[in-house]
């Protein structure tokens, strides 16, 4: 198989197809401005504990754009955007190769993206992945189930096709629900007014079964919501859906997710329109790009990229906290019992990476 990462002038072709600048897409300049806006409201003391803590707590270092965390009991699977995926516990990992029908094209935001074990996976060591690649010179995403076969993934079938793609906004993320669907993610492929066309994958949260079909119920198809700009994360908290949502120029969301419309672009912030549902929470003028996203009592928990932070949200008053900064970009994070684990995202071509850059990070809850 062959590998693709590219940084090209498509990149800028496509950030000008977005018309303005995005939240996850903001220059090293702004992202630099932000962090030392940050980094003054906070003691020496703290920024040394807390880069103290995230060396003491690293579990894998040098990962390569990394984006989508899962973990089946103490293995940890981390997807990275370039097309391949690392598997381990502790300080030893591998990196395990894809065998797909489709290379893998990571360019932009595009590549290997979002991640979910099969309920079985014990079993029938199958998962499921949302990865960009070339079709007719245009690119595009599609969802697959891949089966672990010793050292590498092999590709056993596509569930989902034709999911619009670009260098930005190509959404990506994989969950879960309670009823046995699998919800996926999907940008609006820089063209805002696929947001709104309920015909078009773009712009949408989807729904389909483990087979790849239309879950029954849906709005229209695969459709479950739409009105999104680039959703980036989801998490059930019991049976409620949130998922995080990048802002034009600000504006990021987090968003309840029920079969309604979500207003993007008619609608961002605070506006209102009928029949268009206004954020459950918006970060207002000053962009931070949340990503993954995790929840454990009653706390959503979500990794910012501009904004350089793990921060958790209380889902009853909307209060927000940081729990980690000073580490660069955030991309994911998980949680188990005991333990938050994130990984930075210094790596991908916005970030200023360490040498160790990047790293997935375990810290005690």
């Amino acid at each position: 198989m062959k590998i693709k990462y590219v940084i090209s002038p498509l990149l800028l072709a496509g950030i000008l197809m977005g018309c303005t600048q995005t939240s996850e897409e903001s220059s090293t300049e702004e992202t630099n401005q932000t962090t030392q806006e940050n980094n003054q409201q906070d003691s020496g003391d703290q920024e040394a504990t807390q880069s103290s803590q995230a060396q003491e707590g690293v579990v894998f270092k040098e990962l390569n754009a990394p984006w989508n965390i899962v973990r089946e009991g103490e293995v940890f699977y981390i997807t990275e955007r370039e097309g391949t995926i690392v598997k381990g516990e502790k300080d030893d990992y591998e990196r395990m190769r894809l065998q797909l029908k489709e290379d893998v094209l990571a360019e932009g935001e595009g590549g290997l993206l979002g991640m979910v074990l099969d309920p079985d996976f014990k079993d029938n060591q199958t998962a499921y992945v949302y990865h960009t690649y070339a079709k007719q010179g245009q690119a595009t995403n599609r969802v697959i189930a891949i089966k672990e076969e010793g050292d590498q993934w092999t590709e056993e079938r596509v569930l989902l096709d034709d999911i619009p793609g670009a260098t930005i906004h190509n959404g990506g993320r994989l969950e879960w629900g309670p009823e046995g669907a699998l919800y996926v993610t999907a940008g609006d492929a820089a063209n805002p007014e696929l947001a709104q066309d309920i015909d078009s994958l773009a712009g949408k949260i989807l729904r389909i079964t483990s087979e790849g079909k239309p879950f029954e119920g849906n709005q229209k198809g695969y459709v479950y919501s739409l009105g999104h700009r680039n959703p980036q994360g989801l998490v059930f908290v019991d049976d409620q859906l949130y998922a995080s949502e990048h802002g034009q120029s600000g504006h990021d969301e987090i968003n309840r997710i029920e079969q309604k419309n979500y207003g993007w672009p008619t609608i961002e912030g605070k506006e209102q329109a009928d029949g268009l549902v206004t954020p459950w929470y918006e970060v207002g003028e000053q962009s931070v790009a949340p990503s993954g996203v995790a929840t454990a009592e009653n706390t959503l928990y979500f990794a910012t990229l501009v904004g350089q932070r793990l921060q958790t949200i209380d889902l009853e008053t909307k209060q927000v906290k940081t729990i980690v900064e000073n580490q660069g970009r955030i991309r994911d994070v998980w949680i188990d019992e005991t333990s938050i684990y994130y990984i930075t995202n210094n790596t991908d071509g916005r970030g200023n990476p360490s040498a160790d850059d990047d790293r997935l990070v375990r810290i005690n809850r």
